[in-house]
């Protein structure tokens, strides 16, 4: 797997005919795709499409067996599956990843957590903690360092409504920032919102043109 710089001009993030196979069983069949920065895309496909597998080989977790990725940013990623334990509190949680990510102040964690109506105190337990307010804790640490692409994988699970549209408004905002959001799901009832849609069946990415909207387009 090759990890570059150099970027076609306009996209921040490129694939290019990503293969993965477990054993005999393919699961990424020559997956190429272009990234725009400042693009709110979303990648669907059914349960085993390959979603999560793209996303770890995305950030490093898992190696390609063929193909390329280049990108031009830091990543932040998000994973479906917390990283978070539940004997360490909420601060423990933020001075970990501060050092984590080398930070010299986490004032923007707690700014994402207040976006995101997390009203736990910062002593709270994990294992005290519902499965939605933990959620909002494993997003605002994976994007305290202000990555320039970030890769959320269901990144919404356990919100209430209101915090499921608050996430969609700062999603927004961060493209409006500059920043490229990646937001993979099984489901795609949220392609309004995306300025892209791509369907990932059969090992392959192809793009919804339904979904493209005229911010993209």
């Amino acid at each position: 797997m090759n990890f570059s710089t150099p970027v076609p001009a306009g996209a921040i993030l490129r694939l290019h005919d990503v293969h993965k196979a477990y054993g005999r069983r393919p699961v990424l069949r020559g997956v190429s795709l272009d990234v725009p920065q400042g693009c709110l895309l979303g990648i669907v496909g059914a349960n085993g499409a390959g979603k999560s597998t793209l996303l770890r080989i995305l950030v490093g977790q898992a190696a390609a067996d063929s193909g390329t990725i280049q990108c031009r940013g830091r990543i932040g990623y998000c994973p479906q599956d917390t990283v978070l334990h539940p004997a360490l509190t909420v601060q423990e949680h933020v001075r970990f990843f501060q050092a984590a990510y080398r930070l010299n102040d986490c004032r923007r964690v707690w700014e994402l957590l207040e976006q995101l109506r997390f009203n736990e105190s910062p002593r709270s337990r994990l294992h005290t903690l519902s499965g939605g307010t933990r959620q909002k804790l494993n997003l605002a640490v994976a994007l305290m360092h202000d990555p320039e692409v970030l890769l959320l994988d269901e990144p919404y699970q356990g919100f209430d409504w209101e915090t499921y549209l608050c996430f969609w408004e700062i999603a927004r905002g961060w493209c409006e920032r500059g920043r490229t959001v990646v937001v993979v799901s099984h489901l795609a009832h949220d392609r309004e919102r995306l300025d892209v849609l791509h369907r990932l069946q059969d090992g392959v990415l192809a793009l919804d043109h339904s979904a493209v909207t005229g911010s993209a387009a």
